[in-house]
């Protein structure tokens, strides 16, 4: 269905990349300071390997984002990556990007030998929770924070 390419979010991506950031903090009526904006950016397309940004690509136009975080885990000798943020313009929603965006993390998981890939999301994202029930195991726990 999705007739694009998912890639690694570059350097170069900043001003395309810029629009679905401030897009994702929207639907979720948030707001950052620009500082951590450009701090966000930096670690996603720098040598941290600890984070890695990719992005989704259509008709040459970047449609969707995914942000991960790669730690270790007190319960597996091999690293999990957390898939921190994700979005898809809302005019391509439901055209396979979020799915391509979720099996490329999948794919780079298993190509470093990550033992767990998970995320959060809102409960009321009933539509988000449509694709995220049909490629994963919804585990039950709930997020606590400070």
């Amino acid at each position: 269905m999705f007739a694009g390419i998912v890639r690694p979010l570059v350097a170069a991506d900043r001003s395309a990349w810029l629009p679905l950031w401030a897009g994702y903090l929207e639907f979720y009526q948030a707001s950052l300071p620009v500082d951590v904006t450009e701090a966000t950016f930096s670690r996603l397309t720098g040598a941290d390997e600890d984070m890695f940004g990719l992005i989704a690509e259509q008709d040459g136009r970047m449609i969707g984002l995914a942000h991960c975080i790669v730690h270790r885990s007190t319960w597996a000798r091999g690293k999990y990556v957390y898939l921190n943020d994700l979005f898809v313009s809302p005019d391509v929603r439901s055209s396979g990007a979020g799915r391509a965006l979720i099996e490329a993390i999948y794919k780079r998981a298993d190509d470093m030998g990550a033992v767990r890939v998970y995320w959060l999301t809102h409960e009321s994202n009933a539509t988000a929770r449509k694709l995220y029930d049909s490629i994963a195991a919804n585990d039950g726990f709930l997020e606590y924070r400070r």
